[in-house]
């Protein structure tokens, strides 16, 4: 080895050691580790740059991780002398003997288990960078271990068949079912193609469907999995990333001549889809970056959808366009009138019934601007549509039938960004007959038992806006309490509910009766606000209201 070369690897390995003796014992002491990681450590990079201006021997930088484009974590180490002996050479031939003697000991490193067994991952990405002025020199090469890919081969296909097609109660835990994601992506383990992957995503999808939090977990891992697919096995060989942040994309010069094949597309567009459920930007993006490529499956999605529902119906006082991919329903109102709303319904009802999903953003062109009168409601133009629709009684019955339709537990129109003001489908509809019809008090109820309480809070204004379109009863007793109870836990309590009278204390009284403690419990806080406003209450007045205000007391904490 160039003795010159062998002083550069020295000053190397001097910072690299010491760091692998101590993410050694780390990694050693990890426990629960998972059944599908071969190894922690799987990249590793050096450069040497000339920024020393007047003298100096430039620095050289590793990095043990991938560094993120803004981050600046890198080991360093200021070069010595040798770096005169090494630019003695020329370019090519400094770049291929210094790769070469970096390699050799990398790889004899790597396949090794001097740091232990789980220290490398099966497969190593080994990059060398030398920066001398303007001009730059980068080899870049990927190490496997043979032996570590073998059996990490076995050890999937034995997950697959003990934990993903096991029937239940057998589930992967969460800390596999992250590897498997990405391994799922990974062309080393599974053919990327739609009907390879897709049967076992859905066969999770299945077997998490009663249990939100896990379903959720594993839809963000491999909606994850499936961006950094997209972007960096597939996008950034046809595209330069631009824009702050890198986050938009250009078409390379050239791309066009060498533009990819039908298996690679299909199984983007099939990526698109996946990750548009949860981030339909992100879906919209990249059909129209596939576009861009000559997909025209592409520009059909963007144009018609998948072409299963009616993506275009003209009324003779609206006009509808829906699309299923891009999850899209555009209503246009000829006329303010009744019959107008009737039609539109009619053509969104039809689509949710054929399996439109229930999840999507609905644009309006309408000059009636009505809005509900609950707070925290976003002003989209779906809530507007739905407002507009109950400001004819006629409908009610048609709002009803969309309700039926749309319903869907742990599901949310598209029409904000998912935060505080997302809202369950059929939302807006239940919200307005509630307001205008004691017929639709079922249907409130309905709603609030199955409205995610943990995740939407958009109902939490209902109460207030119930009562005051209707004022207090012991009839309406029952269904206050379910809106009450179908609140966020953050909810606060509701001004406007005063029970000031013998019948209104007995009438919350027996309804709470059949209720769980902790149901009493957060109904009552709803109230009252707090133990010690219903301690002052039920002190200042005389039985028996006070008789029952006490009950109540008793049931709070």
């Amino acid at each position: 080895m160039n003795q010159y070369v062998e002083a550069f690897l020295d000053d190397v390995w001097s910072q690299i050691i010491p760091v692998y003796e101590r993410e050694s014992k780390r990694i050693q002491e990890l426990k629960n580790r998972s059944r599908l990681q071969a190894g922690v450590n799987d990249y590793f990079k050096v450069s040497w740059k000339n920024e020393q201006q007047g003298g100096g021997y430039g620095t050289i930088y590793i990095d043990l991780y991938e560094p993120f484009d803004w981050s600046d974590s890198s080991y360093t180490v200021e070069a010595g002398s040798y770096i005169e002996g090494l630019l003695e050479m020329k370019d090519e031939a400094l770049l291929e003997e210094l790769y070469s003697a970096l390699r050799a000991q990398v790889e004899e490193t790597f396949q090794s288990d001097r740091y232990g067994s789980r220290f490398f991952d099966y497969r190593m990405e080994l990059i060398l960078e030398l920066e001398r002025g303007s001009a730059a020199q980068h080899r870049q090469e990927v190490l496997i271990n043979e032996h570590k890919l073998q059996v990490l081969k076995q050890e999937l296909a034995a997950f697959i068949q003990s934990k993903v097609l096991a029937e239940l109660p057998v589930r992967p835990n969460e800390d596999d079912e992250f590897f498997f994601a990405r391994h799922l992506l990974n062309p080393q383990f599974f053919a990327q193609k739609s009907d390879i992957i897709d049967p076992l995503i859905q066969r999770l999808n299945d077997k998490h469907r009663a249990n939100r939090s896990r379903l959720e977990q594993w839809s963000y891992q491999y909606t994850s999995a499936l961006r950094e697919w997209a972007e960096k096995q597939f996008l950034e060989r046809y595209f330069d990333r631009t824009g702050n942040f890198g986050h938009e994309w250009l078409l390379k010069e050239g791309a066009k001549a060498s533009l990819p094949n039908a298996d690679a597309i299909e199984f983007f567009l099939y990526a698109a889809l996946q990750i548009g459920r949860k981030k339909p930007d992100t879906r919209k993006e990249y059909l129209e970056l596939a576009k861009q490529l000559g997909s025209e499956q592409a520009a059909n999605y963007l144009q018609q959808g998948s072409g299963r529902y009616e993506s275009m119906r003209q009324g003779s006082l609206f006009q509808g366009k829906a699309n299923d991919i891009l999850q899209t329903i555009d209503i246009r109102i000829a006329s303010e009138e009744e019959a107008a709303y009737r039609e539109a319904l009619d053509y969104v009802i039809s689509l949710l019934e054929q399996g439109f999903p229930k999840g999507y953003k609905l644009t309006l062109r309408s000059k009636a601007k009505n809005y509900l009168p609950v707070k925290k409601l976003a002003k989209s133009q779906q809530h507007q549509f739905f407002a507009n629709c109950v400001q004819y009684p006629d409908l009610f019955p048609r709002v009803a039938k969309y309700v039926e339709a749309a319903l869907e537990e742990f599901a949310w129109y598209g029409d904000v960004e998912p935060g505080e003001k997302s809202a369950m489908p059929g939302t807006y509809a239940v919200f307005g007959l509630g307001l205008y019809s004691e017929v639709y008090y079922p249907l409130v109820q309905r709603y609030m038992e199955l409205v995610d309480t943990e995740h939407q809070s958009v109902q939490d204004g209902y109460a207030e806006a119930f009562v005051e379109a209707h004022g207090l009863s012991v009839q309406q007793m029952p269904v206050l309490i379910s809106i009450l109870l179908g609140g966020n836990e953050s909810a606060g309590a509701v001004k406007n509910i005063v029970i000031d009278s013998l019948e209104l204390a007995d009438a919350l009284v027996h309804e709470l009766a059949a209720k769980e403690d902790y149901q009493r419990e957060y109904v009552l806080y709803r109230i009252f606000g707090s133990r010690s406003k219903l301690a002052q209450r039920a002190k200042k007045e005389t039985s028996p209201l006070k008789d029952k205000l006490q009950i109540l007391l008793a049931w709070m904490r």
